[in-house]
């Protein structure tokens, strides 16, 4: 038997799958989104995007803004009772509020 794949995108079928009005490029507005240190947002993984994509576990999630490294942005949330720092880039971040 062949042995299964433990992927980064495994188990995403439904996740990572646009609706069908939502298919097709994404708009510039959500490249060029912009934070600020100590901002909320939420994790809203972009499928046609796969550069920049935090790990498929941490969508929906909530947390803050803790700095920006190059393009992308850190943002700091609570799991179960670790804190762990994501990165990634604004198109996968959502700012709350919106």
């Amino acid at each position: 038997m062949v042995e299964r794949s433990h992927g980064f995108r495994v188990r995403t079928r439904n996740v990572l799958q646009k609706k069908p009005r939502e298919k097709g490029k994404v708009t510039v507005n959500q490249f060029l989104r912009t934070f600020e240190v100590g901002d909320r947002a939420a994790v809203t993984i972009e499928p046609s995007v796969h550069k920049g994509m935090p790990h498929p576990k941490f969508q929906g999630r909530t947390g803050t803004i803790v700095e920006k490294r190059g393009d992308a942005y850190v943002l700091r949330l609570k799991d179960g009772n670790k804190i762990k720092d994501i990165i990634g880039r604004a198109v996968h971040f959502r700012p709350l509020g919106e």
